[in-house]
């Protein structure tokens, strides 16, 4: 347990659910419902999800206004969207499509390891995904947060040093008070230099079996465990 912390907020994409395994489910069954050849969904997932950070800088950059993930996952669709034979298809059926991101499922020990958690102390989402797509995204996978909040709570994108101070503002809460848990090593720097106390859980298969990056810890964060199960016993849960 870590003295003083009365909340965890939580990266989502990746640490709480699965999206390459979801998103590639997703496909493959859209793409069955539109009668449409197969294809190596794992990878389609992996691709448009390559487009994120690409996406988000443009954002962080001022190249473009802030702008809700719904649209940029949206846009980078209609890029890649030929490649993998959907580049015909109305734009209603890519909106449908879109909403896959809405639906990624947890993993395995994410709503247990949330819920003892939840019994002690507040927990939300600090993400880069918009309001809409929090709420969805819990309302299906049964993700029992306490509060949503980041990027369209503060108008900025994480790693942005202000997306951290505001989300404890928000909250009423010091930094110290509040455990920033990931399982990627840049996003528990970023809020451990704003006073955040840290949490990391690896989820070693997000990116598929030739994952690299955010295998182990980078440095030494406040609490480190295989699953929520085991953080939520580390917090004294």
């Amino acid at each position: 347990m870590v003295d003083g912390v009365k909340a965890l907020i939580f990266d989502v994409f990746g640490t709480v659910v699965d999206w390459r395994g979801s998103v590639a489910r997703l496909a493959a069954e859209f793409a069955r419902k539109h009668d449409l050849p197969e294809a190596n969904w794992d990878r389609f997932a992996r691709d448009w999800r390559n487009l994120y950070q690409p996406s988000m800088q443009r954002v962080r950059s001022g190249e473009l206004p802030f702008t809700k993930l719904d649209v940029l996952h949206r846009m980078n669709l209609a890029e890649i969207a030929p490649q993998y034979g959907f580049g015909d298809l109305s734009e209603e059926a890519l909106d449908e499509l879109n909403l896959v991101w809405h639906q990624l499922s947890p993993w395995p020990d994410s709503v247990e390891g949330l819920t003892l958690l939840k019994s002690r102390y507040i927990i939300g989402t600090h993400s880069n995904g918009n309001i809409a797509l929090m709420v969805n995204m819990a309302k299906n996978g049964g993700l029992p947060w306490d509060v949503i909040l980041g990027a369209e709570v503060v108008r900025q994108s994480k790693p942005v040093p202000a997306t951290y101070d505001r989300c404890c503002d928000a909250l009423g809460l010091s930094p110290s008070e509040v455990m920033m848990t990931a399982a990627h090593n840049n996003d528990l720097a970023a809020a451990r230099a704003r006073g955040l106390k840290t949490g990391f859980v690896a989820r070693t298969d997000e990116y598929g079996p030739g994952q690299t990056k955010d295998l182990e810890v980078s440095e030494a964060w406040d609490v480190v465990a295989s699953d929520f199960v085991e953080l939520a016993r580390k917090m004294g849960c």
